[in-house]
């Protein structure tokens, strides 16, 4: 076991700088907030972590990926009697819980997620946030928020909808709460890749690109991640400025040089771990 595991969260080493995540709370991976705090912190501790290269999120439930928020614990929540007030401890909330599943989206590595069984409600928050997504072909997704009477607020209807691309589909899924399943979700662009199979199979072929990865620079695969996502909120112009300016520095690196003697000896380069990132000493 890693030294990133805890109580709810189960993280392996599967190859060099490749780490497998697995959500572990049976017998659904239903979220309550010691969970997805975890998962916060796992994710964050991860970012901070310069030997770690690319990652895969899965699930160690053998028949889905999450149902979603444990909705036992929600409605025990902590309740003020003033309205008023009770709106700024559920603003504050909500921002803590964004912030914990937004830690994937941080984290400076790629995460891959590779999805079976369902995938409800948060976990569409969840995997909307990662940069890879792979599904089995038993994987069904749905933003069930509507049918719980909520609006999706974890991150699903800010990423979604840029994920996919059509807004109609987007407001039908959403409003709706209908189930998609894996053949659906790659025809509109949520996932990249439909495994035959479950678990085991699809685990395995997003390590398999995981591991390919890893095996890049890891200084342009983060500069990669950090500039597409810049790309995602910002004008065409504005990115390139800022392509520019991480370049700037990223272009000085030893991987490039490492990269162009390696083509030219046609040999596999070796790159040195990124160096790890204290909150603690910044």
């Amino acid at each position: 076991m890693s030294k990133f595991s805890t109580e709810y969260i189960k993280v392996s080493e599967r190859g060099t700088g490749v780490l497998l995540v697995e959500l572990s709370r049976g017998p659904v991976n239903a979220f309550k907030e010691k969970f997805w705090r975890q998962f916060g912190q796992v994710f964050d501790s991860i970012h901070e972590d310069g030997t770690v290269r690319a990652v895969v999120l899965a699930s160690a439930v053998p028949k889905m990926f999450s149902a979603g928020l444990d909705l036992n614990e929600a409605l025990g929540s902590h309740m003020e009697k003033d309205p008023g007030r009770q709106g700024f401890y559920l603003k504050e909330h909500i921002r803590a819980f964004q912030s914990a599943i937004s830690a994937v989206e941080r984290c400076r590595v790629p995460v891959i997620a590779a999805v079976h069984g369902l995938a409800i409600g948060l976990a569409v928050d969840i995997t909307s946030a990662c940069d890879i997504r792979f599904a089995a072909s038993t994987a069904v997704f749905a933003i069930k928020e509507v049918d719980v009477g909520l609006a999706a607020d974890i991150g699903t209807l800010a990423r979604f909808p840029k994920v996919v691309g059509n807004q109609s589909l987007v407001r039908e899924l959403a409003m709706t709460a209908r189930n998609f399943g894996a053949d659906e979700a790659l025809a509109v662009g949520f996932i990249s890749k439909v495994v035959k199979g479950n678990r085991g199979e699809v685990v395995a072929a997003a390590l398999d690109t995981a591991r390919l990865i890893a095996s890049k620079s890891p200084v342009a695969v983060v500069g990669t991640k950090q500039i597409l996502l810049h790309s995602r909120d910002h004008s065409v112009q504005d990115n390139l400025e800022y392509t520019a300016a991480w370049n700037a520095f990223a272009l000085q690196s030893s991987d490039t040089v490492d990269c162009m003697a390696a083509f030219k000896t046609k040999k596999d380069p070796s790159f040195s771990a990124l160096p790890n990132i204290s909150k603690s000493k910044l």
